[in-house]
């Protein structure tokens, strides 16, 4: 089988989807900042190596050779580091930017990215990141910055297949895997709080590399 890229490799939804490529027999390129924090992720037909989402002129060499790319990055790990690094407001935009150029040059074409919630439909003409009743409104600045990365890629127009997968809020990283999800649209999938293990999410984003069936679009992954 092909080789996957994944970028963000070392946090939570990039570790679920190393492990759900590899078990399916998939060649690994896991793409982090600092391949020395991460010498755990290296297995069987899984490679480490240092890379920069954001870097256009890196990213050729890195995608070239492989199936598909996926990204699974963020510029900080969760609100509490947010909080005492600051918001790079640019980052998601620089990403999509530097993915598309690579990925173009590099003749790649399919492209998985994680998602947020945030940016969904409410189902009441809104976003949820705009409403603070479902959102912390210290949060909405990061949202609003991964949307931009969101309308970039929409607005590209280039010939990169790319598929954005928006899991709810209620990601359990402990959760089973169960091979079973919902796949909607751009709007919050019901119930309100609706719930998703991390692995499954992994099991949504392979099956769209092998399989694909949602093209230049986001859709929400719930279970």
């Amino acid at each position: 089988m092909g080789g996957i890229v994944i970028f963000g490799a070392g946090g939570r939804a990039g570790r679920a989807v190393t492990a759900e490529a590899r078990d399916r027999g998939h060649r690994v390129t896991a793409v982090v900042r600092d391949p020395g924090r991460y010498r755990h992720l290296a297995a069987e037909g899984v490679s480490v190596v240092e890379g920069d989402v954001t870097d256009a002129r890196e990213m050729p060499s890195i995608v070239r050779g492989h199936d598909a790319v996926v990204s699974a990055v963020s510029p900080v790990p969760g609100p509490e580091a947010l909080a005492r690094a600051g918001l790079d407001e640019g980052f998601f935009v620089r990403a999509s930017d530097a993915l598309v150029h690579g990925m173009t040059e590099a003749g790649v074409s399919r492209l998985l990215l994680i998602g947020l919630f945030a940016n969904l439909s409410d189902g009441r003409g809104g976003l949820v990141l705009d409403d603070p009743s479902a959102f912390p409104p210290e949060l909405r600045p990061f949202a609003l910055s991964h949307t931009a990365g969101l309308d970039r890629l929409r607005a590209s127009g280039a010939a990169v297949d790319w598929l954005m997968l928006t899991p709810p809020a209620g990601l359990d990283s402990d959760g089973p895997r169960s091979g079973r999800y919902r796949t909607g649209g751009d709007t919050l999938p019901s119930p309100e709080s609706p719930h998703l293990s991390y692995a499954d999410l992994a099991v949504a984003v392979i099956d769209e590399v092998e399989t694909p069936r949602h093209h230049r679009t986001r859709i929400s992954v719930s279970d």
